[in-house]
């Protein structure tokens, strides 16, 4: 335990929801004195299963050296503008993903440090140590994995007490990797979700049509998932090459399927554009 940990207030925002569940796993086996605040019915019930209190926002932000928004990021720079005023002075404000930041729709003041982090999850060739961290694919748990931060305002110092503090929310943390609220942009949404998380999808309903078609559903399964590991470790980890009869097909494919621009969805224009649709659904 950190010595300064003991002489430390959190406020946990959202503290009952996916991430904040898992963020506070991890907390309760800190040092750290923690204050709780969920809306929800189902959270407050999770919170207190527990054995842990939620307590009101107004009562809990101001007595806070770091508040951490475990919030939904169409609602985080709403809920920041209620909760920022109620900061005390030198409080750090903590977020878990650069959307409403980078978008600048998050509240700020001069005399407290806002600080984004995020995590890496476990990276898909790390050699992970137990059968429960192979198991933990999110990280948080038992699985080793990185994280990302940034500071978007404040002070230096006050950030480096931050990172620890991350380090502790995604425990066990390998490296904290400092970043800036623009890069983190690009790497989410437009690297992991826009390219990767829709290349995955397109990969799913590639297996779904081969299925469609008639393939053996475990078949199809085995085939796509054992390929798909060794395009992997071919692309990422430079092992044996393709074959030349595989890089024709893959020329074929990108011809087919991909847009000669699609490297324009990290052009800042492309990333305001997505995250105007991730924090407003409804516009």
């Amino acid at each position: 335990m950190n010595i300064e940990e003991k002489t430390t207030t959190l406020t946990l925002m959202g503290a009952g929801g996916k991430m904040g569940a898992r963020i506070l796993n991890n907390l309760i086996k800190t040092g750290y004195n923690l204050l709780l605040c969920e809306k929800s019915d189902q959270g407050i019930k999770a919170i207190e299963g527990q054995g842990q209190a939620v307590t009101g926002m107004k009562e809990a932000i101001p007595r806070s050296d770091f508040v951490i928004m475990a919030v939904p990021d169409a609602v985080l720079g709403k809920i920041s503008h209620d909760v920022v005023p109620l900061m005390k002075k030198n409080a750090t404000f903590i977020l878990l993903d650069p959307a409403a930041a980078y978008a600048k729709e998050i509240a700020l003041r001069d005399d407290c440090t806002f600080v984004v982090t995020h995590p890496c999850h476990p990276g898909l060739f790390t050699e992970q140590k137990t059968p429960e961290a192979r198991a933990d694919m999110f990280g948080g748990v038992a699985a080793e994995q990185d994280i990302v931060i940034a500071l978007l305002q404040g002070e230096e110092e006050k950030f480096k007490v931050a990172g620890h503090l991350c380090s502790r929310m995604f425990a066990p943390v390998v490296k904290v990797h400092r970043i800036t609220v623009e890069q983190m942009a690009i790497l989410e949404p437009a690297m992991a979700e826009v390219v990767g998380a829709s290349f995955v999808t397109l990969m799913k309903e590639a297996q779904d049509e081969a299925i469609r078609r008639g393939v053996p559903e475990e078949a199809a399964s085995a085939f796509m998932l054992g390929h798909l590991k060794i395009a992997l470790a071919i692309v990422f980890k430079s092992t044996n090459p393709f074959s030349d009869a595989a890089y024709r097909a893959i020329k074929y494919g990108r011809e087919q399927i991909f847009k000669e621009n699609w490297l324009d969805v990290f052009n800042e224009e492309s990333i305001r554009e997505v995250l105007q649709r991730m924090l407003h659904p409804d516009d």
